[in-house]
């Protein structure tokens, strides 16, 4: 089991580490080449800036049992496919059950914007909550891993 990373715009990599290091698990942070990752712990593949290129090839590395955290539903999406674990960074883990619901909410507020119609509301600001569910959430899924 590993720990793979959507990281450009990650705000629990911390979290990640400290956590990884503690289950003696690797972790492997994705960004494009705007962004500088080095953690001492993490291997960093950085890969060319372009539409979902960071996407790309996380869900090309992953494997069965792994846990990848990214905030991206069609990203989470492809890798529950995979037999992976998806993990967003509020805590909340993608799972079969949910990741419909949350495509089908994303396509209409994209539809919306497009249509200038209304407005959505973007995300909320982050509060030590969600990084406290967050937490749980990754110590459940390692904890299941290795069950």
């Amino acid at each position: 089991m590993r720990i793979l990373v959507d990281a450009d715009a990650c705000p629990v990599k911390e979290i990640i580490v400290e956590t990884a290091k503690k289950y003696d698990l690797s972790v492997i942070m994705f960004c494009d080449t705007s962004h500088m990752i080095y953690d001492g712990y993490s291997e960093t593949i950085v890969v060319d800036k372009g539409a979902d290129s960071v996407d790309i090839a996380l869900a090309n590395r992953i494997t069965k049992g792994d846990i990848a955290v990214t905030n991206d539903y069609g990203l989470a999406s492809l890798i529950l496919a995979r037999g992976a674990k998806p993990l967003g960074a509020s805590g909340l883990i993608y799972t079969a059950e949910n990741i419909d619901k949350l495509l089908f909410v994303r396509h209409i507020s994209r539809e919306v914007r497009k249509a200038k119609k209304g407005r959505t509301k973007g995300v909320p600001p982050r509060s030590a909550k969600d990084d406290e569910n967050f937490r749980k959430s990754l110590i459940k899924l390692i904890e299941s891993g290795l069950a």
